[in-house]
């Protein structure tokens, strides 16, 4: 982590979001140091999502504070500098939120192309690599997503949310829709993952 020592990696305080009368997030303060688990616990729709997605400048909140590495992202549009704070972040979203239209590899390396500029074939061979830590073989590199279990699609939404090697990891609900089993395994392949990144 890049952060000074004792200052926070993820710091909100007093954030506020609404979506017309539903106030969301009501005041929300956290604070996240470096090497830190937090887990934050809810019933639906009671803004655990919407809180990942305003530190990640997907939603912008009404009022309050965020902070990444002691630099205030609230005020960072989209563009440059938005881009170099994301950068930091690995994101393994509901569902895995796999491009359809994209084969399992290129939904892997989608970072490492888009955002980082990286070869096809440098990127590939970077996918398989990251593929590997979650238990999935050269046999699935070029299928579609709609070809493989939820399981599988939650692996391989895993290997793409460490796949640019992020400093910071968000899980949003990794196991959703999954049996008990399938579950256990995620889990166990989230703590082996975060242990690799961290």
């Amino acid at each position: 982590m890049s952060g000074a020592a004792n200052q926070p990696v993820i710091e909100l305080k007093d954030v506020y979001k609404a979506f017309g009368p539903k106030k969301v997030l009501n005041g929300v303060n956290l604070t996240v140091g470096e090497r830190e688990s937090v887990v934050i616990i809810g019933g639906s729709g009671t803004g655990k999502s919407v809180t990942l997605k305003c530190i990640l400048g997907l939603l912008q909140p009404d009022s309050g504070s965020i902070k990444v590495d002691g630099e205030e992202v609230t005020t960072i549009g989209q563009g440059r500098d938005r881009d170099r704070i994301n950068a930091k972040f690995g994101m393994l979203f509901q569902g895995a939120a796999l491009f359809d239209s994209l084969r399992v590899w290129e939904n892997v390396a989608f970072a490492l192309i888009q955002g980082r500029g990286m070869a096809r074939e440098a990127a590939r061979e970077k996918a398989i690599e990251k593929m590997a830590q979650v238990g999935l073989g050269r046999d699935v590199l070029d299928r579609f997503p709609a070809e493989l279990s939820s399981g599988m699609q939650k692996r391989v939404g895993l290997a793409r949310a460490i796949a640019a090697e992020p400093e910071i990891i968000f899980f949003d609900e990794p196991t959703t829709g999954l049996d008990p089993i399938m579950s256990d395994v995620i889990n166990d392949l989230i703590v082996e993952c975060v242990k690799v990144v961290g």
